[in-house]
């Protein structure tokens, strides 16, 4: 699934309970390394002027002031769509992939529904890559979308898959990216050495989402962790660096300390306070 059961969308980003319908009590792995902002507004800017220069209306609206408005109103949107539609195509893959899996877990799944899905929008060769993945890499998997949590430090997330490769158990994550102009699936963000490095930490998995029950995470913690990359053309597959991952779990550790003071900020409401002046000193002047 692509928005797991426990998961709560809150103004400080998703975060998870112990029950459906229970009380959210702790951030995403993803809320929390999402405090390490990236600064897109260049690439925004680039892709609003992109989109204004191509639109096929401009030289129409050159003329025209509330056209030409217009037009640059819609131009400005366009890295908010880009994002919502990449964020609709990452949820149709992941659907695909999880389907995928629980077909051959021989659980019950709707894989003709996630791959129509895919070929409405003309999107079938993230299906057909990710096929020739599984086949190739002769994936066995142990279970998908699974939901894990932390008590130690305070979070939860959902890993994609647990499988074994290759005589390996591993935590994989898949990405959705785009192709570059050599024909090659794009490269995912070192971000995810983070979220792997997080997941790998997991204290309990859920049993049953409804009725709030847990077990010991069975894997430990010496998992290897994956980062698939599927697009339409093709697939790669990422191992995180093991020497690394001491070093990316003391960030998402400090990112988590930075989300836990933002949130006791947003709960006590603290701002600044306007003050007035003093009151003015009405004792006589010395003689």
């Amino acid at each position: 699934m692509t928005s797991p059961k426990l998961a709560i969308q809150t103004e400080l980003g998703r975060m998870y309970s112990r029950q459906v319908g229970g009380e959210a009590t702790v951030p995403s792995i993803t809320t929390v390394i999402g405090m390490d902002k990236m600064d897109l507004s260049g690439w925004a800017g680039y892709l609003a002027a992109k989109t204004l220069s191509e639109d096929q209306r401009l030289s129409e609206a050159l003329s025209q002031p509330s056209k030409m408005r217009s037009l640059v109103r819609e131009s400005a949107a366009a890295a908010e769509r880009f994002r919502d539609s990449a964020a609709a195509r990452g949820d149709r893959v992941h659907n695909y992939a999880e389907h995928y899996a629980l077909r051959a877990l021989g659980e019950p799944e709707q894989l003709e529904k996630a791959y129509a899905e895919l070929e409405a929008n003309n999107e079938p060769g993230f299906a057909t890559h990710f096929e020739k993945w599984w086949e190739q890499y002769q994936v066995q998997p142990l279970a998908t979308e699974v939901t894990v949590w932390n008590h130690s430090v305070g979070y939860a997330g959902t890993i994609d898959l647990v499988a074994r490769i290759g005589g390996k158990v591993c935590l994989v994550d898949y990405k959705t990216k785009a192709m570059d102009r050599e024909g090659f699936v794009k490269t995912p963000d070192d971000k995810v050495i983070m979220q792997l490095a997080a997941a790998a930490k997991a204290e309990e998995q859920v049993l049953d989402a409804e009725a709030g029950t847990w077990q010991d995470w069975p894997h430990g913690t010496d998992s290897m962790l994956l980062a698939v990359a599927l697009g339409e053309g093709g697939s790669r597959t990422f191992m995180a660096p093991v020497q690394a991952l001491p070093d990316y779990w003391s960030k998402f550790y400090a990112l988590r300390r930075n989300w836990e003071a933002q949130f006791k900020i947003a709960q006590a409401r603290a701002s600044l306070v306007e003050i007035t002046p003093p009151p003015q000193d009405q004792s006589p002047a010395a003689p």
